[in-house]
């Protein structure tokens, strides 16, 4: 079966989303299943922790940097700085990430509205 087996208007939604439930959904419920089992402390859930703040971070810089639509006209410089002031807020903020989001969306888009 693939994605142009059926030539139906629905078949790309049903088949989205059949994909995207049995790419997930099974990692769901090992995870809920083997999740009694594991300490916190454990390093392969450690190392899982690590991977996955990695990957958050390398997507959240490859935003910054290579940016597409509307933020792409914006200069590199204030994209860093807002990401910058955006952390600067959360740490200040005591860890509070809605603190942080809304500091660096000021800080964008005053930067828009400054040198824009």
């Amino acid at each position: 079966m693939s994605f142009a087996a059926i030539d139906a208007w629905w078949w790309p939604y049903l088949f989205i989303l059949l994909a995207g439930w049995l790419a997930t959904d099974c990692w769901r419920y090992l995870g809920v299943y083997l999740g009694d089992r594991l300490s916190e402390d454990a390093d392969i859930l450690v190392f899982i922790r690590a991977v996955a703040t990695a990957l958050v971070a390398a997507v959240i810089a490859n935003l910054i940097i290579f940016p597409a639509g509307a933020l792409a006209a914006t200069p590199l410089a204030l994209r860093i700085a807002a990401a910058i002031a955006s952390f600067l807020a959360y740490l200040a903020a005591g860890k509070r990430v809605f603190v942080g989001i809304l500091a660096g969306e000021a800080a964008l888009l005053g930067g828009i509205f400054l040198f824009g």
